[in-house]
């Protein structure tokens, strides 16, 4: 048996919304054995479903797979990380009784003004204000209102997503995590559920579970889930984090003032602080983070979906090299979904728009390219007129740093160094926070087990063109009505330096 081979791995476990994911992972950051299996979804309007059993299913493949080149004596733990306020009611034998209701999942518009209203002291005091319809608790007050047979029930219990698969994992029910909590309205200063709240609303105690730090051991894998997962029975099944902090985790952002930007079908930028940031327009929300940290972030309704609805039959690496470098004097507002935008500012009636002529099909998607970056910085000038540090390293994950091009168009438009991390897996996130108690923390086990592919540095030639180009669209977005004017003058700011 070789060296590699007796080295210790730990076990990522990642439930996106396409597919589960599990890595296993070594001290030095090596990828040691892999797995994915797909899921499936049902979508109807602002509705978005899954069958949490499936969840369990996936997850038990997806980690056969990736233990199947594993000598068994080298797991030393796992975590599982999911959607961020997907949520399901269980009975007490972990039996799903709904479906699955979606990170994405909008149905409970009106439950959110209750919310709000019952709760917008607590929401001020955490730094958020209010409730989205697509956040856990007004969905859970949704859920409660419609199947009043199950909020008669006191055997009827909520489990976020990831709650569903940890208690399968050790057997038996196991607290939550604080981050999958945040968005079922857990005050995370006072380290409780507002009861004062949640009576109002109609949430009995009952339905609601422990909560833990995220790191925290909450039991070890069962002989039934070791026999379904090949996972060795005495595993310790650590609690884990939403899938926006484990990709943060898995890009090695846990310093002050460091940030992650994952660009998928939208982009979601995860930082560091120092303090609880606090957006009078609710549009950033804050996790804890280890050793006293805040972890403040926002979920943009733009990104990279924009190209697969504009482009769908479209060879992009072929429109990538046509469009590489062309002047940027049309940019697109690259909005991916219908639901208008909500970062990094709040406008329910957003539409896409392009301004200037892009010419040619590879300049507007050149256009679109432009468009994401713009909104990238426009990002992090509203976090910075917040008062959050922003000036650390910044990683670039997510489907979109897969293109160099659009990788050094964005540290360009940013005019900051940029790094790329050689695996960019929500799951490798949750092998890192898996490892924590093994290197002293998670901040250690990231230095250790994060690999940076690439450093980018910007051209500034080029920033300074993109920069107008970016005036340009702050310009319209105010003149729409839709970015706060205070905002936009910030954003010049920091562009004339």
């Amino acid at each position: 048996m070789t060296a590699d081979q007796n080295t210790p791995v730990w076990l990522g476990v990642d439930l996106g919304t396409q597919s589960v994911r599990a890595v296993a992972v070594d001290e030095t950051g090596r990828v040691a054995g892999a797995g994915t299996h797909p899921l499936r979804s049902h979508r109807d309007g602002p509705r978005h479903e899954q069958d949490p059993e499936q969840w369990w299913d996936a997850v038990r493949v997806a980690c056969r797979q990736a233990m199947a080149e594993i000598e068994p004596g080298r797991v030393r733990g796992l975590a599982v990380d999911a959607t961020s306020g997907t949520i399901l009611l269980a009975d007490a034998h972990g039996t799903p009784l709904t479906p699955g209701l979606m990170y994405d999942d909008a149905r409970a518009t009106a439950e959110a003004s209750i919310v709000d209203g019952a709760g917008g002291e607590v929401w001020q005091e955490l730094g958020y204000r209010r409730m989205q319809p697509s956040w856990a608790l007004p969905k859970l007050v949704w859920l409660l209102r419609n199947r009043p047979e199950l909020a008669a029930r006191r055997d009827v219990r909520l489990l976020h997503q990831a709650d569903l698969v940890t208690w399968r994992l050790v057997g038996s029910p196991v607290p939550t995590d604080a981050s999958h909590a945040l968005k079922t309205g857990y005050h995370l200063l006072a380290d409780r559920w507002p009861t004062e709240v949640l009576d109002v609303l109609g949430v009995a105690e009952h339905l609601l579970p422990p909560v833990v730090p995220p790191g925290t051991t909450l039991g070890v894998v069962g002989a039934t889930a070791a026999a379904e997962t090949g996972i060795p029975a005495g595993t310790p099944v650590i609690a884990g984090m939403t899938d926006g902090c484990a990709a943060q985790l898995g890009a090695g952002a846990l310093d002050v003032g460091s940030w992650n930007s994952v660009l998928g079908t939208t982009l979601v930028l995860k930082g560091v602080s120092d303090h609880l940031v606090r957006d009078p327009a609710g549009v950033v929300y804050c996790h804890r983070g280890p050793a006293g940290t805040w972890l403040p972030g926002g979920a943009s309704s733009s990104g990279a979906g924009v190209l697969s609805r504009e482009f769908p039959d479209a060879d992009l690496v072929e429109l990538t090299a046509r469009a590489a470098d062309r002047a940027p004097d049309a940019v697109a507002y690259p909005l991916a979904s219908t639901g208008g935008e909500r970062f990094p500012f709040r406008a329910p009636d957003a539409e896409p728009f392009v301004l200037g002529d892009p010419g040619d099909q590879a300049g507007l998607f050149h256009a679109h390219l432009v468009g994401v970056a713009c909104v990238e910085r426009l990002c992090l000038d509203y976090l910075d007129s917040l008062g959050a540090p922003t000036d650390g390293a910044l990683s670039l994950t997510g489907g979109g740093a897969r293109n160099p091009y659009w990788c050094q168009l964005r540290a360009d438009l940013l005019g900051r160094r940029v790094r790329l991390p050689e695996h960019t897996e929500a799951a490798h996130g949750m092998a890192v926070l898996a490892a924590a108690s093994h290197f002293g923390g998670p901040a250690e086990a990231a230095r250790a087990m994060v690999r940076v592919r690439e450093v980018l540095d910007p051209r500034p030639e080029r920033t300074r063109r993109l920069l107008a180009t970016y005036l340009r669209l702050v310009d319209e977005l105010t003149r729409r009505g839709w970015l706060d004017a205070a905002v936009a003058d910030h954003a010049r700011r920091r562009a004339e330096q």
